[in-house]
């Protein structure tokens, strides 16, 4: 039978769909009886489809101004290194 924590290392393997058959039935057994858990996985399947969809929707930056650029380089050079 998977803990609580066996769940959550394999959450991402689960939402994926990566595990196999036998592992799946231990992972909906310990669901069936764990809120917690079930909340848990829950809230990693809305967390991944909204990454998802934010890298979809997100335009690529637009290059920096050069002279934005070459002033952040300077403000870098100027600190000290540790």
């Amino acid at each position: 039978m998977l803990t609580c924590k066996d769940v959550s290392e394999r959450v991402t393997d689960y939402v994926e769909r990566e595990l196999t058959w036998s592992e799946r039935l231990q992972y909906w057994m310990h669901l069936a009886m764990c809120a917690v858990c079930r909340r848990y996985v829950a809230q990693m399947r809305t967390t991944t489809s909204l990454l998802t969809r934010l890298g979809e929707d997100v335009p690529p930056a637009p290059p920096l101004d050069p002279a934005l650029r070459q002033a952040l380089r300077a403000v870098r050079d100027e600190q000290p290194r540790p």
